[in-house]
């Protein structure tokens, strides 16, 4: 049960230091303090303001958090927790020159083929029968729109976002999916080529397989496949 408006935690006035480092720490404890969870509304700036006796620092604060995707303010309605966080969260950000998209692209493949391969390898050795059923659901349903319109990616995703939950290590998904979500127009329609990637459609059967049959250099193996079909097709469709 969340807490209501009264039980909130009091949000104490700073003494002047480091204000936006402060505010940021405050900011985090008071989400961890009121249990607030993803999707949760977040007090308005002028309360937090008001509160914290900071003045602009707060809205720095809150820029800080939706430059780390911690927070989404949307217009009109308020401002929300997207993931949780604590003092003792740690933020590793991200940052790309999407000025030459094919050469950003190739080094972010570079980087993911090393992080997504030991993910498979991680999935298929602590994997649970509940991560297999998911994870396949996932396939089933990316199969079944592949097969119905050639393409699925927002299917393809929700596969790999599977995977990567059933190494038990939050670091994966959050890792790769900052990376795809970076490029998240040019993935729905890649190079604007509905066979961008194709090839690699059963690949992902068989990658399920080394991770049902508990075999890490089976689905390590899979992953490259999938990822150096990628990688072509980057070269090819982007000439």
């Amino acid at each position: 049960m969340k807490p209501n408006s009264s039980d909130r935690p009091v949000i104490r006035p700073l003494p002047a230091m480091d204000r936006a480092r402060q505010v940021t720490d405050a900011l985090a404890d008071y989400v961890e303090e009121a249990r607030l969870r993803a999707g949760d509304r977040l007090p308005a700036e002028r309360e937090l303001m008001a509160a914290l006796a900071v003045g602009r620092s707060t809205i720095e604060a809150i820029r800080h958090f939706q430059a780390l995707g911690v927070i989404e303010t949307r217009k009109g309605s308020g401002t929300y927790l997207l993931k949780p966080v604590s003092r003792a969260t740690i933020h590793m950000p991200l940052s790309f020159d999407t000025v030459h998209l094919r050469d950003v692209l190739l080094q972010t493949l570079e980087v993911r083929r090393g992080i997504e391969c030991e993910a498979g390898m991680v999935a298929a050795r602590r994997r649970t029968n509940t991560d297999l059923v998911v994870i396949e659901e996932k396939l089933n349903e990316m199969e079944r729109v592949h097969i119905e319109k050639g393409t699925s990616g927002p299917e393809d995703l929700a596969f790999h976002l599977a995977v990567y939950d059933a190494t038990h290590n939050p670091l994966f998904r959050q890792l790769l999916e900052q990376m795809r979500e970076t490029f998240e127009r040019f993935w729905e329609h890649p190079f604007d080529r509905q066979d961008f990637a194709r090839r690699s459609f059963p690949f992902h059967r068989t990658l399920f397989d080394a991770i049902a049959a508990g075999d890490p250099e089976a689905a390590r193996a899979e992953t490259l496949k999938i990822l150096d079909i990628v990688e072509e097709d980057i070269k090819e469709m982007s000439k």
